[in-house]
Formats: structure tokens, sequence, C-alpha cells
């Protein structure tokens, strides 16, 4: 497992979106007012964000945001960007944070209402909000903290370097967007989120990798945080073979992941190990500070992070996932009416 920092390039300045004081305000307001008018006991019960009317109602507010965020969001869902990358500086949260909770789940949703409204009507403008009740018990806004004893295990709740990776590609209904709302950076603001466009790293392969990684020889095993108790995927599960490319040949869609990726033979390994080179050298990054929110193409990008060094004291490293979809139909099989949770993956990780 790679313990190094791997190198950065520019082009962080031309996918960061900033907020004025102005439009934060405005932002704030809008959000306050939703999660006001969410029923009670409030936000501590994350079922409750799981409910037609609530999402409607978030969905409706989200027009009231800046124009500009408005505009912006809306231009990268239907165009997206060369780095696949799109970041979102000074986004309204929550001034009396609660400790950076333990064990990865924030004990009381009621904390943190602006934070969870910004984030869900933010992402309300990429596509519909999607979660797996095989992770963080699906909750639809997730909280990604450093966990004492999964040091270095290789998913959020980890602090070692965070391989590049595709969220979740081994699931037949992946997000197409990732969010990524930070409320408290890290101690030594160490944590460097990286991401790596495929169109950027596409010229430097060469033509047998390309028709290689367009082959199914490719499996990837399933997260171990997919593999909770009661989630109904063995922890040694793996996706059906796949390709690492598909799709147009100038703007492929991306499915890689190089810590849980396996090849089927000789080939294909030293095909990944070529994209990864090449990955990394178009990565841009960033730390996140309170109020950054980073939205990555999951169809077109990998992401990852550097290592950290998290103490345990309450003022840890906190983020907030949320994914979103272009199309929640095509996952109907999977759901509930009404809900936006996937069911537990079979077995064989596939529905």
């Amino acid at each position: 497992m790679p313990t190094h920092r791997p190198p950065v390039a520019g082009g962080v300045e031309e996918v960061t979106f900033t907020l004025t004081a102005q439009e934060r305000d405005q932002f704030r307001k809008v959000a306050a007012e939703v999660a006001d008018g969410l029923p009670h006991p409030g936000l501590a019960d994350p079922a409750l964000l799981d409910d037609p009317g609530v999402l409607a109602d978030i969905e409706i507010a989200a027009r009231w945001l800046p124009p500009r965020l408005a505009r912006e969001l809306s231009r990268f869902r239907t165009r997206g960007n060369a780095h696949g990358t799109l970041i979102v500086r000074n986004l309204p949260v929550d001034d009396d944070l609660p400790p950076t909770p333990a064990d990865g789940v924030a004990p009381d949703w009621a904390r943190l209402p602006l934070a969870t409204v910004a984030q869900l009507a933010t992402v309300s403008w990429l596509g519909d909000v999607i979660a797996y009740a095989d992770e963080k018990s699906g909750r639809l806004v997730q909280d990604i903290v450093p966990v004492r004893g999964a040091e270095r295990r290789q998913e959020n709740s980890g602090s070692v370097m965070l391989e590049l990776h595709t969220e979740d590609g081994f699931h037949p209904f992946k997000p197409d967007f990732v969010t990524l709302l930070c409320l408290r950076a890290d101690h030594e603001r160490r944590a460097l989120t990286s991401t790596g466009a495929i169109t950027r790293a596409l010229p430097r392969l060469s033509a047998g990798c390309v028709a290689t990684l367009r082959r199914p020889s490719f499996r990837i095993r399933h997260s171990s945080s997919f593999s909770g108790a009661g989630a109904g995927v063995d922890e040694g599960a793996v996706s059906m073979p796949l390709p690492v490319l598909s799709g147009p040949d100038t703007e492929p869609e991306l499915t890689a992941d190089f810590h849980a990726m396996e090849a089927d033979d000789e080939t294909a390994a030293r095909a990944l190990d070529e994209l990864r080179d090449a990955m990394l050298a178009v990565l841009v990054g960033t730390v996140l500070d309170a109020g950054d929110l980073i939205v990555v193409d999951n169809r077109a990008a990998v992401h990852g992070r550097t290592g950290f060094r998290p103490r345990y004291d309450g003022q840890d490293r906190w983020l907030r996932r949320c994914f979103a979809v272009a199309d929640l139909r095509r996952s109907r099989g999977l759901r509930t009416s009404g809900s936006h949770v996937c069911a537990p993956l079979p077995a064989e990780g596939r529905p």
C-alpha cells in the first residue's frame, strides 16, 4: 500500500469558485429557513432526510441559492471541466460545532442544520441524492472522520494516505457525483484532497494500454466499510468483471481503484500501473478548510487524500459526504418506493 505523498499539479484556481460574504449570508438565510421548517424531532433521526417531502422542500429552496453558485453547479453538471472537479469555498456551516464524533457518526444531526441543508441543497443542483444501506447505515449525509484503531484502513475512517479511487466503483449504481463538505480541517492542515481526471491522463497512455483498459479484465473488492453488521455483503466480495474505461474515445467514463482493483492477467496489471502513473502526473489538490466543498465527477475522475495525524481530541478533521446521481430511476430495483437508499447488495455484488 503506497504511503508516499503523491505529486499534485497546478490547476486548483481553475476549478475553484468562492462565494462572496453577501452570497454566503444569502445562502445561510435560505438554509436556516429550510432547517427551521423541517419536521421534528429534527435532524437527529437520519431516516427523516430520506423522505420525498423533505427532499422536495430542500430542492425547491435550492432555487433561491445565489445565482452565481447555481450557474456554476449547473454548468459543472452538464459540461464538467478538464479536471472533473469543482471546489466551492465559503459555504455556510454551523458556527457552534460539536466535537468531531469519535466513532464516525454525529450523535445529533439537529446540531448541524445549516451544514446538512446547505450540502443537500447544493447536491440538488447536480442530480438526485443517493445512499447505500451497506454503508454508514444508509445515511444521505455521512460523517467522514478518523476513527481510533482504523488508521491504516483504506477507507474513510483511516488517516494514512487514501489511494486514488472511483467512489463505490464496484456498485452497479455508483454515484455520479461525490461531494465532501469540510466542517473542520486537520490540526496540521496536511490532509490534501486530490483528484485526477481521465481526459488529462489519456494523452499519457499508450494505445495498447487504452485497449487493455477497455476490456472487462478488472474486478474491484468491496470496501470493508460496505461490510458492516447486517450489510449483507461479505468483506471478501468482489465486483463482476468490468472495464476501467468505457464510452467515447475522447471522453471515456472511468472506473478505477488503485488499492482495491484486481487485474485478471499481467497485461491488465501493467495497464493499470500505467494509468496510475498518468493520473499521478495530472493531479490537482487542496487542503479543505471549514466551509469548503469539493465536488468530484465520479464518472470522469478519481480522488484520494494524503495522510494526516489525528489527535482524537474532539477537534480532528471532519468532512460530511453526500452522493448524487443523474438518474435515480435507474436504481429503482434496489430501492423501496420513495426512498433514495439502495438496499444491501447480494453477495455477488449485483442486483
